[in-house]
């Protein structure tokens, strides 16, 4: 049986290792690849397991083109609009349509929960030095727990192109390991939900390479 999914944000580099994987290792799934400036896809467009849709993830109705008819939608880029609207727009929009599986992109940090002196380098680059609650990545993350869906949240670290697949998951509640990944490594994770969608099922994960842990910076 043919699996449908949805990435949104289709042309970002971990989206694009995320779909060569798949159309590489998966001949049973099928990608709708939403983006904005199709032209920018269109090595793909004449693969028989592609669909491309040219539209504005701000846009209800151009959403729903996307999400319709789906199995798993994947978010390929974090919300960082005011208020989480988006966020809020894929949720109701998958709702209605009767899609049940999401994977919502978002970064390290949104529950205070990287320490020492990474973690405050990181509250102060990404959250103006202290996380709120009213911040739009806190409350991406905050709508997609609330809602029934069956969501994986990725809390994505500092992101590096090294050629490796080196990753730790911690789950929430639990101390953030690492402080930088590879987008390989991002690619692998979430390959890895999409073939199989029981894993990290109505979790929020952060993965990051151990062997960055202590640093008081990112690793490029």
């Amino acid at each position: 049986m043919t699996k449908n999914v949805a990435i949104i944000g289709a042309n970002s580099q971990i989206a694009r290792l995320v779909e060569n994987n798949l159309l590489n290792q998966d001949k049973d799934v099928h990608l709708t690849l939403f983006l904005r400036n199709a032209s920018r896809l269109d090595d793909l467009k004449d693969n028989d397991q592609v669909t491309i849709i040219d539209g504005d993830a701000t846009n209800p109705d151009d959403l729903r083109k996307a999400i319709k008819g789906q199995d798993i939608v994947y978010v390929a880029f974090v919300d960082h609009g005011a208020g989480a609207t988006m966020t809020k727009n894929v949720i109701k929009i998958m709702d209605e349509e009767g899609v049940k599986r999401v994977i919502s992109s978002n970064i390290l940090g949104i529950y205070d929960e990287v320490s020492g002196a990474f973690g405050d380098y990181n509250r102060e680059v990404c959250f103006g030095g202290k996380v709120q609650p009213d911040n739009a990545m806190v409350l991406s993350d905050k709508y997609i727990e609330e809602s029934d869906l069956d969501y994986t949240v990725l809390r994505l670290a500092w992101l590096n192109d090294r050629d490796d697949t080196n990753y730790t998951v911690t789950k929430k509640g639990e101390e953030y390991v690492g402080v930088s990944v590879s987008r390989k490594a991002c690619a692998d994770v979430i390959t890895k939900i999409i073939e199989d969608p029981t894993n990290w099922s109505k979790e929020s994960i952060g993965f990051a390479d151990p062997a960055t842990q202590g640093e008081s910076r990112p690793v490029y």
